[in-house]
Protein backbone atom coordinates (compact mmCIF):
# COMPACT_ATOMS: atom_id res chain seq x y z
CA UNK A 1 0.00 0.00 0.00
CA UNK A 2 1.17 3.36 -0.81
CA UNK A 3 0.05 4.93 2.36
CA UNK A 4 -3.03 5.60 4.80
CA UNK A 5 -4.06 9.13 4.66
CA UNK A 6 -5.74 10.62 7.91
CA UNK A 7 -6.93 14.25 6.50
CA UNK A 8 -9.09 15.66 3.97
CA UNK A 9 -6.15 18.46 3.05
CA UNK A 10 -4.72 16.45 0.15
CA UNK A 11 -6.67 14.82 -3.25
CA UNK A 12 -6.57 11.38 -3.04
CA UNK A 13 -6.56 8.74 -5.94
CA UNK A 14 -9.48 7.39 -8.04
CA UNK A 15 -9.57 3.82 -6.55
CA UNK A 16 -8.23 5.02 -2.93
CA UNK A 17 -10.30 2.34 -0.06
CA UNK A 18 -12.12 4.65 2.48
CA UNK A 19 -13.26 3.74 5.58
CA UNK A 20 -15.49 5.70 8.03
CA UNK A 21 -13.40 6.21 11.42
CA UNK A 22 -15.92 7.82 13.30
CA UNK A 23 -19.16 6.64 14.56
CA UNK A 24 -20.70 5.09 12.91
CA UNK A 25 -17.25 3.14 12.19
CA UNK A 26 -16.55 0.76 9.80
CA UNK A 27 -18.12 1.56 6.89
CA UNK A 28 -16.08 1.20 3.46
CA UNK A 29 -16.01 2.99 0.30
CA UNK A 30 -14.24 2.99 -2.94
CA UNK A 31 -13.37 6.15 -4.60
CA UNK A 32 -14.58 6.17 -8.17
CA UNK A 33 -12.52 9.56 -8.61
CA UNK A 34 -9.72 11.88 -7.22
CA UNK A 35 -11.58 12.55 -3.63
CA UNK A 36 -10.29 14.72 -0.38
CA UNK A 37 -12.27 13.23 2.69
CA UNK A 38 -12.59 15.27 6.43
CA UNK A 39 -11.44 13.47 9.53
CA UNK A 40 -13.91 10.95 9.81
CA UNK A 41 -12.24 8.82 7.19
CA UNK A 42 -9.24 7.01 6.89
CA UNK A 43 -7.98 6.43 3.23
CA UNK A 44 -6.11 3.67 2.03
CA UNK A 45 -4.23 4.39 -1.37
CA UNK A 46 -2.96 1.43 -2.76
CA UNK A 47 -0.47 0.31 -5.19
CA UNK A 48 -1.36 -0.38 -8.99
CA UNK A 49 -0.93 -4.37 -8.05
CA UNK A 50 -3.45 -4.53 -5.03
CA UNK A 51 -6.91 -4.50 -5.93
CA UNK A 52 -9.07 -2.41 -4.22
CA UNK A 53 -12.27 -4.49 -4.41
CA UNK A 54 -10.03 -6.91 -2.71
CA UNK A 55 -9.46 -4.60 0.21
CA UNK A 56 -12.51 -3.34 0.23
CA UNK A 57 -14.46 -6.70 0.59
CA UNK A 58 -11.92 -7.82 3.47
CA UNK A 59 -12.51 -4.55 5.60
CA UNK A 60 -15.90 -5.37 5.56
CA UNK A 61 -15.34 -8.83 6.93
CA UNK A 62 -12.85 -7.38 8.88
CA UNK A 63 -15.56 -4.64 10.86
CA UNK A 64 -15.46 -6.10 14.25
CA UNK A 65 -11.69 -5.62 14.30
CA UNK A 66 -11.83 -2.46 12.65
CA UNK A 67 -14.38 -1.05 15.70
CA UNK A 68 -12.35 -2.88 18.40
CA UNK A 69 -9.75 -0.16 17.49
CA UNK A 70 -11.52 2.69 18.13
CA UNK A 71 -11.09 4.58 21.57
CA UNK A 72 -12.24 8.09 22.96
CA UNK A 73 -14.75 9.92 25.77
CA UNK A 74 -16.81 11.62 23.58
CA UNK A 75 -17.38 9.80 20.52
CA UNK A 76 -15.30 6.58 19.65
CA UNK A 77 -12.38 7.12 16.78
CA UNK A 78 -10.06 5.17 15.18
CA UNK A 79 -6.39 7.16 14.83
CA UNK A 80 -4.57 7.16 12.03
CA UNK A 81 -1.57 5.32 14.17
CA UNK A 82 -4.49 2.77 14.83
CA UNK A 83 -5.96 2.04 11.49
CA UNK A 84 -2.02 1.94 10.30
CA UNK A 85 -1.90 -1.15 12.34
CA UNK A 86 -5.32 -3.26 10.55
CA UNK A 87 -3.63 -6.60 8.98
CA UNK A 88 -4.93 -6.98 5.43
CA UNK A 89 -3.57 -10.13 3.99
CA UNK A 90 -3.04 -9.47 -0.01
CA UNK A 91 -2.34 -12.71 -2.02
CA UNK A 92 -0.09 -13.21 -5.32
CA UNK A 93 -2.07 -12.51 -8.40
CA UNK A 94 -4.10 -13.51 -9.36
CA UNK A 95 -5.74 -15.04 -6.34
CA UNK A 96 -7.25 -11.89 -5.51
CA UNK A 97 -9.20 -11.72 -8.78
CA UNK A 98 -10.39 -15.09 -8.21
CA UNK A 99 -11.64 -14.05 -4.67
CA UNK A 100 -13.28 -11.08 -5.49
CA UNK A 101 -14.86 -12.42 -8.46
CA UNK A 102 -16.78 -15.40 -6.68
CA UNK A 103 -17.42 -12.66 -3.55
CA UNK A 104 -19.34 -10.73 -6.40
CA UNK A 105 -21.05 -13.64 -8.00
CA UNK A 106 -22.23 -14.74 -4.86
CA UNK A 107 -23.58 -11.60 -3.91
CA UNK A 108 -24.79 -10.72 -7.43
CA UNK A 109 -27.43 -14.03 -6.67
CA UNK A 110 -28.21 -12.60 -2.90
CA UNK A 111 -28.63 -8.96 -3.78
CA UNK A 112 -31.18 -10.47 -6.64
CA UNK A 113 -32.86 -12.15 -3.73
CA UNK A 114 -33.16 -9.56 -1.19
CA UNK A 115 -34.44 -7.18 -4.00
CA UNK A 116 -36.80 -9.89 -4.85
CA UNK A 117 -37.65 -10.01 -1.11
CA UNK A 118 -38.10 -5.93 -0.74
CA UNK A 119 -40.78 -6.06 -3.27
CA UNK A 120 -42.81 -8.75 -1.41
CA UNK A 121 -42.50 -6.78 1.51
CA UNK A 122 -43.65 -3.20 -0.54
CA UNK A 123 -46.86 -5.26 -2.04
CA UNK A 124 -47.83 -6.88 1.69
CA UNK A 125 -47.84 -3.24 2.54
CA UNK A 126 -49.55 -2.23 -0.05
CA UNK A 127 -52.02 -5.02 0.47
CA UNK A 128 -52.51 -4.59 4.07
CA UNK A 129 -53.20 -0.52 3.07
CA UNK A 130 -55.93 -2.23 0.53
CA UNK A 131 -57.84 -4.56 3.13
CA UNK A 132 -58.23 -1.63 5.29
CA UNK A 133 -59.48 0.58 2.55
CA UNK A 134 -61.80 -1.58 1.42
CA UNK A 135 -62.96 -2.42 5.21
CA UNK A 136 -63.81 1.34 5.51
CA UNK A 137 -65.68 1.43 2.24
CA UNK A 138 -67.81 -1.13 2.72
CA UNK A 139 -66.47 -3.61 0.10
CA UNK A 140 -64.76 -6.24 2.28
CA UNK A 141 -67.66 -8.29 3.32
CA UNK A 142 -71.38 -8.61 2.03
CA UNK A 143 -73.10 -5.59 3.71
CA UNK A 144 -76.09 -5.81 6.57
CA UNK A 145 -78.54 -4.95 2.76
CA UNK A 146 -76.86 -6.90 1.18
CA UNK A 147 -77.66 -9.72 2.82
CA UNK A 148 -80.64 -8.72 3.80
CA UNK A 149 -82.26 -8.44 0.36
CA UNK A 150 -81.27 -12.45 -0.64
CA UNK A 151 -83.74 -13.54 2.92
CA UNK A 152 -86.76 -15.45 0.91
CA UNK A 153 -88.77 -13.39 2.91
CA UNK A 154 -87.58 -10.05 2.32
CA UNK A 155 -87.62 -10.07 -1.42
CA UNK A 156 -90.22 -8.73 -2.11
CA UNK A 157 -90.35 -6.48 0.59
CA UNK A 158 -88.05 -3.47 1.91
CA UNK A 159 -85.20 -5.46 3.71
CA UNK A 160 -85.29 -4.96 7.74
CA UNK A 161 -82.31 -4.71 9.37
CA UNK A 162 -80.92 -2.15 12.20
CA UNK A 163 -78.67 0.25 9.82
CA UNK A 164 -76.04 2.52 11.56
CA UNK A 165 -78.39 5.54 11.43
CA UNK A 166 -80.92 3.65 14.05
CA UNK A 167 -77.88 1.99 16.30
CA UNK A 168 -76.46 5.76 16.17
CA UNK A 169 -79.96 7.04 17.67
CA UNK A 170 -79.22 3.77 20.17
CA UNK A 171 -76.20 5.21 21.17
CA UNK A 172 -77.16 8.58 21.88
CA UNK A 173 -79.88 7.66 23.97
CA UNK A 174 -78.10 5.29 26.15
CA UNK A 175 -75.35 8.11 26.27
CA UNK A 176 -77.75 10.68 27.50
CA UNK A 177 -79.39 7.96 29.66
CA UNK A 178 -76.16 7.35 31.87
CA UNK A 179 -75.11 10.84 32.16
CA UNK A 180 -78.33 11.35 33.79
CA UNK A 181 -78.26 8.60 36.25
CA UNK A 182 -74.97 9.25 36.89
CA UNK A 183 -75.69 12.73 37.62
CA UNK A 184 -78.97 11.25 39.70
CA UNK A 185 -76.29 9.49 41.95
CA UNK A 186 -74.22 12.77 42.42
CA UNK A 187 -71.37 11.47 40.60
CA UNK A 188 -69.13 14.17 40.02
CA UNK A 189 -67.74 12.43 37.37
CA UNK A 190 -70.71 13.93 34.75
CA UNK A 191 -69.81 17.37 34.97
CA UNK A 192 -72.11 20.42 35.88
CA UNK A 193 -75.24 21.77 34.18
CA UNK A 194 -77.54 20.43 31.85
CA UNK A 195 -76.43 17.45 29.60
CA UNK A 196 -75.05 18.83 26.45
CA UNK A 197 -75.71 16.62 22.91
CA UNK A 198 -72.43 16.13 21.63
CA UNK A 199 -71.53 17.54 18.06
CA UNK A 200 -72.48 16.15 14.86
CA UNK A 201 -71.07 16.13 11.17
CA UNK A 202 -71.77 16.09 7.68
CA UNK A 203 -70.25 13.61 5.46
CA UNK A 204 -68.07 16.26 3.80
CA UNK A 205 -65.01 14.43 2.97
CA UNK A 206 -66.18 10.48 3.17
CA UNK A 207 -66.40 8.64 0.75
CA UNK A 208 -70.14 7.63 -0.53
CA UNK A 209 -71.16 4.92 2.30
CA UNK A 210 -72.91 1.34 1.87
CA UNK A 211 -76.56 1.45 1.85
CA UNK A 212 -77.35 1.25 5.67
CA UNK A 213 -74.43 3.11 6.85
CA UNK A 214 -74.32 6.62 8.78
CA UNK A 215 -71.68 8.85 9.67
CA UNK A 216 -71.04 10.01 13.35
CA UNK A 217 -68.69 11.64 15.77
CA UNK A 218 -65.61 10.71 17.98
CA UNK A 219 -67.96 12.56 20.74
CA UNK A 220 -71.37 10.48 19.91
CA UNK A 221 -69.44 7.52 19.97
CA UNK A 222 -67.74 8.47 23.23
CA UNK A 223 -69.13 7.89 26.77
CA UNK A 224 -70.93 11.06 28.62
CA UNK A 225 -69.03 10.58 31.93
CA UNK A 226 -65.58 9.72 30.45
CA UNK A 227 -64.60 11.96 27.60
CA UNK A 228 -61.71 11.79 25.61
CA UNK A 229 -58.59 12.87 27.74
CA UNK A 230 -54.64 13.63 27.62
CA UNK A 231 -52.22 10.89 29.77
CA UNK A 232 -49.46 11.73 32.42
CA UNK A 233 -47.74 14.79 31.60
CA UNK A 234 -44.51 13.55 34.09
CA UNK A 235 -44.59 10.23 34.36
CA UNK A 236 -41.44 10.19 36.58
CA UNK A 237 -38.95 6.98 37.04
CA UNK A 238 -39.90 3.36 35.66
CA UNK A 239 -40.42 1.57 38.72
CA UNK A 240 -40.53 -2.43 39.59
CA UNK A 241 -43.33 -2.25 41.34
CA UNK A 242 -45.41 0.42 39.66
CA UNK A 243 -48.45 0.18 37.44
CA UNK A 244 -48.59 -0.27 33.40
CA UNK A 245 -48.13 3.23 31.35
CA UNK A 246 -48.90 3.23 27.71
CA UNK A 247 -46.77 5.35 25.03
CA UNK A 248 -46.06 6.27 21.59
CA UNK A 249 -43.48 3.51 20.79
CA UNK A 250 -45.68 0.59 22.24
CA UNK A 251 -48.37 1.05 19.86
CA UNK A 252 -48.12 0.22 15.99
CA UNK A 253 -50.18 -1.28 13.47
CA UNK A 254 -53.41 -1.76 15.76
CA UNK A 255 -51.25 -3.85 17.56
CA UNK A 256 -50.37 -2.45 21.37
CA UNK A 257 -46.96 -4.56 22.37
CA UNK A 258 -47.12 -4.85 26.36
CA UNK A 259 -43.26 -6.58 26.12
CA UNK A 260 -41.72 -3.60 27.46
CA UNK A 261 -44.63 -1.11 28.88
CA UNK A 262 -42.87 1.25 31.41
CA UNK A 263 -44.11 0.74 35.02
CA UNK A 264 -44.76 4.08 37.23
CA UNK A 265 -45.62 5.54 40.61
CA UNK A 266 -49.57 4.85 41.40
CA UNK A 267 -49.44 8.13 43.20
CA UNK A 268 -48.42 10.08 39.87
CA UNK A 269 -51.03 7.70 37.88
CA UNK A 270 -53.80 8.96 40.49
CA UNK A 271 -53.33 12.36 39.19
CA UNK A 272 -54.93 11.61 36.07
CA UNK A 273 -57.89 9.54 36.82
CA UNK A 274 -59.85 10.47 33.42
CA UNK A 275 -56.84 8.19 31.65
CA UNK A 276 -57.30 5.61 34.32
CA UNK A 277 -57.25 2.43 31.74
CA UNK A 278 -60.46 -0.11 31.88
CA UNK A 279 -59.63 -1.86 28.96
CA UNK A 280 -61.48 -1.73 25.84
CA UNK A 281 -60.62 2.27 25.54
CA UNK A 282 -59.59 3.37 21.95
CA UNK A 283 -55.85 4.60 22.08
CA UNK A 284 -54.68 6.95 19.42
CA UNK A 285 -51.00 8.79 19.55
CA UNK A 286 -50.90 12.54 18.97
CA UNK A 287 -47.42 13.30 19.03
CA UNK A 288 -44.43 12.71 16.34
CA UNK A 289 -46.33 9.43 15.21
CA UNK A 290 -49.78 10.85 14.62
CA UNK A 291 -52.44 8.81 14.41
CA UNK A 292 -51.27 5.14 15.46
CA UNK A 293 -54.05 3.23 17.03
CA UNK A 294 -54.87 0.45 19.19
CA UNK A 295 -57.63 -0.85 21.80
CA UNK A 296 -56.86 -1.19 25.37
CA UNK A 297 -56.34 -5.09 26.08
CA UNK A 298 -58.44 -5.67 29.88
CA UNK A 299 -55.29 -6.49 31.18
CA UNK A 300 -54.42 -2.87 31.46
CA UNK A 301 -57.16 -2.19 33.71
CA UNK A 302 -55.96 0.19 36.33
CA UNK A 303 -52.84 1.40 34.14
CA UNK A 304 -52.81 4.95 32.88
CA UNK A 305 -51.00 6.50 29.55
CA UNK A 306 -48.48 9.07 28.14
CA UNK A 307 -49.60 12.66 27.49
CA UNK A 308 -49.05 11.73 24.11
CA UNK A 309 -51.87 9.01 23.91
CA UNK A 310 -55.42 9.91 24.04
CA UNK A 311 -57.44 7.96 25.17
CA UNK A 312 -61.68 7.64 23.81
CA UNK A 313 -63.82 5.57 26.11
CA UNK A 314 -66.33 4.50 23.75
CA UNK A 315 -70.00 3.16 23.86
CA UNK A 316 -70.53 -0.81 24.23
CA UNK A 317 -72.90 -0.89 21.75
CA UNK A 318 -70.83 -0.33 19.00
CA UNK A 319 -67.03 -2.26 18.30
CA UNK A 320 -64.34 -0.52 19.60
CA UNK A 321 -62.12 -2.58 17.07
CA UNK A 322 -64.19 -1.38 13.91
CA UNK A 323 -63.64 2.49 15.31
CA UNK A 324 -60.14 1.04 15.45
CA UNK A 325 -59.98 -0.04 12.07
CA UNK A 326 -61.39 3.08 10.60
CA UNK A 327 -58.49 5.33 11.92
CA UNK A 328 -55.68 2.65 10.80
CA UNK A 329 -57.08 3.64 7.30
CA UNK A 330 -53.92 4.91 5.52
CA UNK A 331 -56.73 7.59 4.55
CA UNK A 332 -58.40 8.65 7.56
CA UNK A 333 -54.37 8.62 9.52
CA UNK A 334 -53.60 10.97 6.34
CA UNK A 335 -56.36 13.26 7.33
CA UNK A 336 -55.52 13.28 11.13
CA UNK A 337 -51.68 14.12 9.98
CA UNK A 338 -52.87 16.85 7.97
CA UNK A 339 -54.49 18.73 10.83
CA UNK A 340 -51.83 18.24 13.14
CA UNK A 341 -49.48 21.31 14.18
CA UNK A 342 -45.29 21.44 14.00
CA UNK A 343 -44.12 22.45 17.29
CA UNK A 344 -41.20 20.90 18.36
CA UNK A 345 -42.88 17.68 17.28
CA UNK A 346 -46.02 17.41 15.19
CA UNK A 347 -48.74 17.15 17.66
CA UNK A 348 -52.28 16.51 16.96
CA UNK A 349 -54.74 18.36 19.08
CA UNK A 350 -57.89 15.92 21.37
CA UNK A 351 -60.44 18.44 20.00
CA UNK A 352 -59.44 17.66 16.51
CA UNK A 353 -59.78 13.60 17.46
CA UNK A 354 -63.23 14.20 19.49
CA UNK A 355 -64.55 16.52 16.13
CA UNK A 356 -63.51 13.53 13.81
CA UNK A 357 -65.20 11.56 11.49
CA UNK A 358 -66.03 7.85 11.64
CA UNK A 359 -68.43 5.54 9.63
CA UNK A 360 -71.23 3.27 11.60
CA UNK A 361 -72.37 0.22 9.76
CA UNK A 362 -74.80 -1.54 11.22
CA UNK A 363 -73.82 -4.06 14.94
CA UNK A 364 -73.54 -6.68 12.76
CA UNK A 365 -71.94 -5.84 9.41
CA UNK A 366 -69.02 -4.09 12.21
CA UNK A 367 -68.42 -7.42 13.73
CA UNK A 368 -68.00 -8.99 9.89
CA UNK A 369 -65.38 -6.48 8.95
CA UNK A 370 -63.67 -7.04 11.98
CA UNK A 371 -63.09 -10.39 11.84
CA UNK A 372 -62.04 -10.52 8.01
CA UNK A 373 -59.82 -7.99 8.50
CA UNK A 374 -57.94 -9.47 11.13
CA UNK A 375 -57.88 -12.94 9.37
CA UNK A 376 -56.50 -11.45 6.19
CA UNK A 377 -53.83 -8.90 8.32
CA UNK A 378 -52.82 -12.30 10.06
CA UNK A 379 -51.91 -13.89 7.26
CA UNK A 380 -49.97 -10.37 6.07
CA UNK A 381 -48.14 -10.73 9.65
CA UNK A 382 -46.97 -14.38 8.98
CA UNK A 383 -45.88 -13.56 5.55
CA UNK A 384 -43.95 -10.43 6.94
CA UNK A 385 -42.49 -12.43 9.01
CA UNK A 386 -41.23 -14.73 7.16
CA UNK A 387 -39.80 -12.23 4.67
CA UNK A 388 -38.32 -10.61 7.26
CA UNK A 389 -36.59 -13.93 8.20
CA UNK A 390 -34.94 -14.68 4.97
CA UNK A 391 -33.64 -10.98 4.54
CA UNK A 392 -32.23 -11.49 7.96
CA UNK A 393 -30.94 -14.90 6.62
CA UNK A 394 -29.25 -12.79 3.91
CA UNK A 395 -27.41 -10.37 5.79
CA UNK A 396 -25.82 -13.89 7.65
CA UNK A 397 -25.06 -15.14 4.01
CA UNK A 398 -23.17 -12.37 3.10
CA UNK A 399 -21.33 -12.33 6.36
CA UNK A 400 -20.87 -15.78 6.15
CA UNK A 401 -19.76 -15.60 2.06
CA UNK A 402 -17.15 -13.10 3.37
CA UNK A 403 -15.70 -15.28 6.47
CA UNK A 404 -15.43 -18.17 3.74
CA UNK A 405 -13.11 -16.21 1.22
CA UNK A 406 -10.86 -15.20 3.57
CA UNK A 407 -10.44 -17.93 5.97
CA UNK A 408 -11.35 -20.46 3.47
CA UNK A 409 -14.41 -21.53 6.08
Amino acid sequence: MEGLANSGAQILPKGTVLFSSRAPIGYVAIAANPVATNQGFKSFALHDEVIPDFVYYYLQRAKDLVVSLASGTTFLEISGKKAAQIPIPVPPIPEPRRIVAEIEKQFTRLEAGVAALKRVQANLKRYRAAILKAACEGRLVPTEAELARKKPETRNLKPEFETGEQLLARILAERRKHWLARRSLGDGGTGKGKYKEPATTGTTGLPKLPEGWCCATVEQLNLANRPCAYGVLQPGDDLQDGIPFVRVGDINDGKLDTSNLKMISPVIAAQYPRTKLQGGELAITLVGAIGRTAIIPDSLAGGNTARAVGIVPLSKLLSAHWVEIWFRNPRKIAEMTAKSHEVARKTLNLEDVRAASVALPPLAEQTRIVAEVERRLSVVDELEAVVTANLQRASRLRKSTLQTAFTGG
